[in-house]
């Protein structure tokens, strides 16, 4: 589907370009540092951002010549993010955005590469492994031997330091209500749904759909590194190849 009906879309309507004042968007130069001495991402190669939001990342590797296309569920979001590469300055290569559907992405060995960050779309989907569906679009997008980077929420994290949610054992989603604010400061209560995982949910869903998992590390937004894997950061980041 080209759109969809995701919960996330009314919240980013929303937030609208407030998404990016938020903390969690000021690490983006170098989480791009990262991911691209991660994947060897040279100019000219092509990128699959997933869940690419007002398009922050996609942007960033513009910037490096490499050609980046970001989909996202939120038309908003899509909106910002290509007046955003309109509006950057020339040179380096020009990112393209679509509305899509991360559950029924169409792609047939398009891309070099896939990033999915800050759980953008996978982790966000709900408890019933439409998750899976997001992993299963990445080995579909990616031509062989390409590779991907993938953030997902620690679920050890969540479990104990995360005291204003709720934690589903079960199914291992975080709920939590929660202030958002539009452009114009308007505030709104909504809920958020995030799914979380350990490092060995992490391979054993990369490895069915065909994936070698290189790497898992212990990430937070603007920190991404080699870290070892713990329970002391908010994120894990998975780097593996087909």
């Amino acid at each position: 589907m080209a759109g969809g009906d995701h919960w996330f879309e009314e919240i980013a309507d929303h937030l609208g370009a407030a998404y990016d004042r938020y903390a969690h968007t000021k690490g983006t130069v170098q989480e791009i540092d990262h991911v691209v001495t991660a994947l060897d991402l040279k100019p000219g190669e092509r990128v699959l951002d997933i869940g690419c939001g007002t398009g922050r990342h996609s942007l960033e590797l513009g910037r490096r010549g490499i050609e980046a296309h970001g989909i996202d569920v939120s038309e908003r979001f899509i909106e910002i993010a290509r007046a955003s590469a309109d509006a950057a300055s020339r040179g380096g290569s020009h990112p393209t955005f679509q509305r899509m559907d991360a559950r029924s992405m169409d792609f047939e060995r398009d891309f070099d590469a896939v990033i999915c960050l800050c759980q953008g779309a996978f982790g966000m989907m709900t408890a019933d492994g439409e998750d899976d569906a997001v992993v299963a679009g990445m080995a579909r997008a990616l031509r062989l031997g390409g590779a991907v980077a993938l953030s997902a929420f620690n679920a050890y994290f969540a479990v104990k330091y995360h005291s204003d949610a709720e934690f589903d054992a079960g199914t291992g989603v975080s709920h939590e209500r929660t202030e958002v604010r539009s452009e114009s400061g308007a505030p709104r209560t909504v809920d958020l749904w995030t799914g979380c995982y350990t490092p060995r949910e992490l391979r054993l869903l990369l490895a069915s759909h065909g994936f070698v998992v290189d790497s898992i590390s212990s990430v937070g937004p603007g920190d991404y590194g080699w870290a070892e894997a713990t329970v002391e950061s908010p994120e894990f980041l998975a780097i593996a190849h087909l």
